[in-house]
């Protein structure tokens, strides 16, 4: 999910976390003026970017939204900051000039992004409960247990040691979920408070003399400027930091496709239910289905649970109503329950979605554009707390012009080719998620790896 560019705000708070994070309330651009580097998207990318260019340069950098500060998936995310790139290894060795040891090398820079996200905040200030308690993903039935052990195999296939495979003993010493076989784990993870991240670091931004106007929707952004409703911004370099919204833009409707995630959150639970769930370390925790869900234990002592299945909308519509689809709602709480019987008479408090951008071959990118000063960086699907600060220093080292470790990573400056036009992109994306809603009904009848999962396997990964 990335920044909003359309709709009205919501009458609600669009999650839990800016309900105890509200926004802070700042002035929108009073009219055309000129910068060094204008930022679209006021989000973690936009704001990573616009803080590491700050304190690294004296560049005049302001940072326009739409809405508010993290409006978007900065303030409505499930709360994991992780090593996780949507794209694997094999496919980021086959992008054009890269290798095995790029690839191995950007995943080496998605693991220090981990520690990178902590150590910014602590550096800053920044109390948004970081607990880098790692990710449990469980294996629930024989055939998820089968594509736990593949994993793990690839994983050392790549001369990886960071996941570890762990039977139903060691899962249990975790997380004690209903119907464990096994799991793996990785310790590349943060459970984080992420409104409260992104809220700290946008004041870490202006305390180092970035400029963040609120309630200025760009239209377009063009060589060397950006429109706005509100008067035009001309600078050498702007910044594309827009993610799902970012088909709202001018000439990039194809670019990705925000699909939307939906996220509950219980009540705080008592320390009795903790004592039978687990999770004493705040590791974050998924299973190995299919149709991704995710979930955390917050500083709090809540469950913030969440998962893919609301549909892709028409046209790549972004629209405050798509975020609260109550049969999703109502499918999480069951899956929940059936993970964690010990939370069934648990008060459900918050309910909230958002878009999250996918772009076509699944592969994050950032890169600039040199003969237009346009640079951009997104695509994360799904996948973006830790990804996005990556980006930012990334972003930071190309505007600059500095030929660093970082910008000779494999993401930079790929371009994923664009989404098919509609209808074409409203039937393909749509049957691809009743697709792995039906791979994972197969499994639990037939018992076996899904046929249906197979062949769908290429086009995800």
């Amino acid at each position: 999910m990335g920044r909003a560019m359309t709709g009205a705000a919501p009458l609600t708070p669009p999650s839990l976390w800016l309900d105890q994070a509200p926004p802070r309330d700042r002035e929108p651009l009073p009219g055309d003026r000129e910068y060094d580097v204008v930022v679209v998207g006021a989000g973690f990318t936009g704001l990573w970017t616009a803080y590491y260019l700050a304190t690294s340069s004296d560049a005049r950098i302001a940072v326009v939204d739409a809405h508010h500060v993290g409006f978007g998936a900065s303030g409505r995310n499930g709360g994991w900051c992780s090593a996780l790139f949507p794209a694997s290894l094999g496919s980021l060795a086959a992008l054009p000039g890269s290798s095995r040891d790029a690839a191995l090398a950007q995943h080496a820079a998605m693991r220090a992004s981990v520690a990178e996200v902590g150590a910014a905040a602590s550096a800053e200030g920044i109390d948004c409960d970081f607990a880098h308690g790692g990710t449990i993903v469980l294996a629930r039935s024989a055939t998820q247990w089968q594509r736990a052990q593949e994993e793990y195999d690839d994983a050392r296939s790549w001369g990886r040691d960071d996941l570890a495979l762990l039977d139903r003993a060691q899962a249990d010493e975790v997380v004690r979920a209903t119907g464990t076989v096994g799991a793996t784990y990785t310790p590349d993870c943060a459970a984080i408070h992420p409104a409260r991240l992104v809220h700290g670091l946008a004041e870490a931004c202006e305390r180092n003399g970035v400029t963040i106007y609120d309630r200025t929707r760009v239209t377009a952004i063009e060589r060397g400027l950006v429109r706005t409703c509100r008067g035009t911004l001309t600078a050498p370099h702007v910044v594309r930091a827009t993610e799902g919204y970012t088909p709202t833009l001018a000439g990039e409707r194809r670019t990705v496709a925000p699909v939307y995630s939906l996220v509950i959150a219980t009540e705080p639970l008592s320390a009795e239910v903790w004592d039978e769930i687990g999770l004493r370390r705040r590791e974050t925790f998924s299973d190995h289905r299919h149709l991704i869900i995710y979930g955390q234990r917050t500083a709090d002592d809540r469950l913030v649970f969440g998962g893919r299945g609301a549909p892709y909308h028409f046209g790549s519509r972004v629209r405050p109503d798509f975020d609260r689809v109550p049969r999703v709602f109502a499918k999480l709480r069951e899956t929940l329950v059936d993970l964690f019987p010990a939370v069934a008479e648990a008060e459900i408090t918050h309910r909230w979605g958002g878009a999250l951008g996918i772009p076509r071959d699944w592969c994050a990118s950032v890169g600039l554009d040199r003969a237009s000063g346009v640079a951009w960086a997104g695509g994360y699907v799904g996948d973006g707390v830790s990804t996005t600060n990556l980006a930012g220093r990334t972003l930071r080292d190309l505007i600059l012009g500095h030929d660093t470790e970082l910008t000779r990573l494999p993401w930079v400056d790929h371009r994923s080719r664009k989404w098919e036009p509609e209808p074409l992109r409203w039937l393909g994306i749509n049957a691809g998620l009743r697709a792995m809603t039906l791979a994972d009904a197969e499994e639990r009848t037939t018992r076996r790896p899904s046929a249906v999962a197979r062949v769908m396997a290429p086009l995800i990964s």
